[in-house]
């Protein structure tokens, strides 16, 4: 496998990552909630996007309607379930599995057990001899136009301000006069966005099934473990090292082996940062 091979395997993993990764270090890292139904939301962002491209909206748009549909079904358990388990972790994993559990049995029921993709747009390009598909560029574009929107996001915008505050001292926040449930209402949507939004940028690569949101969820776990609960400062180089990691096993072993070797790595950086790598980062500064 020639080294172009192997940078073009390395950034679709990192993109995979990094799209799978946010919107739970959002919800988990950030609001402490254990979230089992964040592969289901990317499962419902594909299945929009899925049916209003079959049913004449063009691509963009459709990944537009899926991340923003994914978003307000977020908001929506927000107001009635997730909003009563803050400070719940046990009884989060219980609610939110049982979310899972209910959303890929009614897609199941609504949309039958396979759903064909809208197929991958744009066809290949071939540089240096190593051939691609020209649309899985996309994937690092908005893995990057993510982590750099999020960064904006909640170091310069009053709302980051506010749920940063919300986050870190809720009690001093309603203290001073914030609602702190709408601040928790928007940050859950904003998870349940980005996962629809990476389950919209999928879509159109596979045939889409009821259960497809275990394939995302447990690389998004160990990203969100391995990068700590700072979104903005672990969740790129966990993407990074792990992708690394996989790319490297993947293409000198095989897939088995990579996925194990993935898997290694989370055990001995857990084992050797706790709290991951945004937790070692903010000690090695304080």
């Amino acid at each position: 496998m020639s080294a172009l091979d192997l940078l073009f395997q390395f950034a679709d993993s990192f993109a995979f990552l990094v799209l799978c990764a946010t919107g739970l270090a959002i919800v988990f890292g950030m609001m402490g909630i254990i979230n089992l139904a964040h592969g289901e939301f990317i499962m419902v962002g594909a299945y929009i996007t899925a049916f209003t491209t079959h049913a004449g909206v063009s691509l963009p748009i459709a990944i537009v309607l899926g991340a923003i549909g994914t978003g307000v079904l977020g908001l929506i358990l927000e107001r009635l379930l997730i909003r009563h388990l803050y400070g719940r972790p046990f009884d989060s994993i219980v609610a939110t599995w049982a979310i899972s559990l209910i959303a890929s049995q009614g897609m199941l029921v609504v949309a039958g057990p396979t759903m064909p993709s809208t197929g991958t747009p744009w066809g290949s390009v071939n540089v240096g001899g190593v051939s691609f598909a020209a649309y899985r560029l996309v994937f690092l574009a908005a893995a990057i136009g993510e982590l750099v929107a999020l960064y904006c996001l909640f170091m310069y915008t009053r709302f980051g301000i506010y749920a940063r505050a919300t986050i870190e001292r809720p009690e001093m926040a309603r203290a001073l006069g914030l609602d702190t449930n709408i601040v928790y209402a928007a940050t859950f949507s904003l998870g349940a966005a980005l996962a629809g939004l990476t389950g919209a940028l999928y879509a159109p690569t596979m045939t889409l099934v009821p259960t497809m949101g275990t394939g995302f969820v447990v690389q998004a776990f160990v990203t969100v473990v391995v990068g700590g609960g700072d979104v903005l400062l672990g969740t790129a180089p966990a993407s990074a090292m792990l992708g690394f990691v996989q790319t490297w096993l993947t293409a000198s072993y095989g897939t088995m082996i990579g996925k194990l070797g993935l898997l290694i790595a989370v055990i001995l950086v857990v084992r050797a940062m706790p709290k991951g790598i945004s937790g070692w980062i903010n000690q090695r500064r304080s």
